[in-house]
């Protein structure tokens, strides 16, 4: 009798799909990890992998509204990315974070949480985040207009070993996801 409940199941899904995993970018604002991120998205998306972008900016909208700048708010949002990061990830679903998720501590306690974290650095210097400014906010904070603004008056602590460092400097947003795509490709990620 046992036996003819499980007659109409699917079939157990094959072992070669590939895990679940987070893609972890962080780095200064404007440093292109948004551009970078959506592109790997889009390439993985491509190879028929199931993917959901968690971009910083519409978390802090949706999840996240109503927490400020403190520390104790980035690493509640931090937290609460991780914690969406890990559930999509444990699922089989590639979960890549935009957010500039500032300080080490946060980030590897989200590492913790996630079986294939990959944290990717998007290394572009403070002068070259400046001189991008698109939403006119380092010249806010160099102002004063914007406390606890991170690299201006509030730190940014980079990863010490990151899976991935993008140093931006001379390259495409597409070239830095091509790399991204090429390291997760090696460790049977894409």
């Amino acid at each position: 009798m046992a036996t003819r409940a499980f007659r109409n199941l699917p079939p157990v899904s094959s072992t070669t799909e590939l895990p679940g995993c987070c893609l972890w970018f962080t780095g200064l604002s404007g440093a292109g990890k948004s551009t970078i991120a959506n592109i790997v998205v889009e390439q993985l998306r491509d190879r028929g992998r199931r993917v959901e972008l968690l971009d910083g900016d519409e978390v802090r909208e949706h999840l996240s509204k109503g927490l400020g700048f403190s520390k104790e708010d980035r690493d509640t949002n931090i937290r609460r990315i991780g914690w969406v990061a890990a559930v999509l990830a444990r699922n089989g679903v590639v979960s890549v974070t935009a957010a500039i998720s500032p300080y080490r501590s946060v980030r590897d306690e989200v590492r913790g949480w996630i079986d294939n974290f990959v944290e990717i650095h998007v290394a572009t210097t403070l002068e070259e985040c400046e001189a991008r400014d698109v939403k006119g906010l380092y010249a806010r904070a160099r102002a004063g207009e914007i406390p606890e603004f991170t690299g201006i008056s509030d730190p940014y602590e980079p990863p010490l070993s990151p899976e991935v460092m993008l140093v931006t400097a001379g390259r495409t947003p597409e070239e830095s996801a091509g790399e991204v795509v090429t390291w997760l490709e090696k460790h049977g990620l894409a």
